[in-house]
């Protein structure tokens, strides 16, 4: 439906896009220094510095340097996997008939590994505080699972989740937790009383820098831990599980995950300028939690006595009694108009036609089609074969954040004037 409120509104001459790489020039130094040494593998003095730079700012005894985050994850899965019920043989993953709690309202990345892994991700229900894992919905799960003994939980957006009682459950439970601190890398959270990084909340942690991170280096990944032992491990299987032997020899089945030197490079540019990429992206929250404060919306949430997040996208919520008539299939959707309501698809759809990037939330693993027969765990119990189809207009919270939220243009190379232009864009939407 076209948009009848943008008198006096010009079009972006340059598009303003939803969180875009901002390089500063340091990256160039190390990048030339790379391919000046011939240091231009998986090998060299930029991934040394980084992994060191970035184990001492999450404060963490080692780091490991990977392809992209999800490799990270997909070792992380696997070695949890492999302390619990052992090496698995080579056709097979080290979850092989084994289930794994999972965020529910998260890329697709944090869930793939355990089915890389030949496992089962048994997902878990979102809350409204922080549009996390919900502990309550957690704590079912467990009733209903107690063999279950690894938990995949990541910050949504950059906003911790609710770390204390999470990690309180699956301490309870003998459980394992693989933080995916893919988005939050920068973010904090008080546990018992001290101010740690995310990244060093779980039994193994993971960040990632790909293009549209808080720091990038055009991809690369971290894996996180206060083990030497696992490290190890992570570093030998990303390598391709080589033996000390003159030749070629595995005992274990390996991977290509190694980072490589020139992405370290620009990574190892990029992370002096992590603090100030934090606060230009906090000035934006701010300003659309200002600038959006009188209509029927709400920014997304974070614990402001327990967190800080580190801000990477700013998100709202519309207001359940102003969400125009909105559906959704599996890959289109259909809106209606309707005077002093507005619905997430006819916001992006107004945005881009401005030439500014926006993003729905993203969509709940259990409703997407490889996943629709998993078990679902909300805090009123298990739900299985939830449908995918249309108009996501579920009970549960995650479906219900996706169905009213939006991702809005966060990037830090957006001027204050061009996001106020975005603000007056959205609030004719309500019009």
């Amino acid at each position: 439906m076209a948009f009848k409120n943008g008198t006096g509104i010009k079009k972006f001459e340059k598009r303003i896009w939803l969180s875009s790489p901002t390089m500063h020039g340091e990256e160039q130094r190390w990048v030339d220094e790379a391919i000046r040494t011939n240091w231009v593998s998986t090998v060299g003095e930029n991934i040394n510095v980084v992994e060191n730079q970035i184990a001492e700012y999450i404060g963490v005894k080692y780091a490991v340097g990977l392809s992209c985050g999800t490799s990270a994850l997909h070792l992380a899965t696997k070695l949890a996997g492999e302390k619990l019920y052992g090496q698995a043989r080579p056709h097979e993953g080290t979850l092989k008939g084994h289930r794994v709690f999972c965020s529910d309202c998260t890329f697709a990345a944090s869930v793939n590994p355990i089915a890389y892994e030949d496992g089962e991700a048994v997902f878990i229900d979102t809350e409204y505080d922080t549009w996390n894992m919900d502990p309550q919905a957690l704590e079912k799960a467990f009733e209903m699972f107690p063999d279950i003994k690894i938990v995949v939980l990541a910050h949504l957006y950059g906003t911790p989740g609710k770390m204390q009682k999470i990690k309180e459950i699956c301490d309870a439970h003998n459980a394992l937790l693989i933080e995916d601190a893919a988005e939050s890398f920068g973010a904090k959270y008080c546990l018992n009383g001290t101010w740690v990084e995310t990244g060093a909340l779980g039994s193994c942690n993971c960040i990632s820098f790909n293009g549209n991170k808080i720091i990038t280096g055009s991809a690369g990944g971290m894996f996180l831990t206060d083990s030497k032992e696992d490290a190890d491990k992570v570093r030998k299987w990303s390598t391709q599980s080589r033996e000390a032997a003159p030749w070629y020899q595995h005992k274990e089945i390996g991977y290509n995950y190694r980072m490589s030197n020139i992405i370290a490079g620009v990574i190892r540019g990029q992370l002096a300028y992590l603090e100030e990429h934090i606060a230009q992206k906090r000035a934006i929250w701010e300003r659309y939690e200002k600038g959006l404060a009188d209509l029927p919306v709400k920014m997304n949430p974070w614990d402001r006595e327990k967190s800080v997040p580190n801000f990477w996208l700013s998100c709202c919520i519309i207001d359940k009694d102003a969400m125009a008539p909105m559906e959704r299939g599996a890959c289109d959707y259909r809106y209606e108009k309707v005077t002093g309501k507005s619905s997430p698809q006819e916001i992006l759809e107004v945005l881009s036609s401005f030439n500014a990037e926006g993003r729905p939330i993203w969509k709940p693993m259990h409703m997407q089609p490889s996943y629709s027969i998993n078990s679902f765990v909300t805090v009123e119990g298990i739900r299985k074969g939830i449908s995918n189809s249309i108009d996501s207009n579920g009970t549960d919270i995650g479906s219900d954040i996706f169905r009213r939220g939006v991702c809005l243009p966060s990037d830090n190379k957006m001027t204050p004037e061009q996001q106020e232009i975005i603000i007056e864009i959205i609030r004719r939407c309500f019009e």
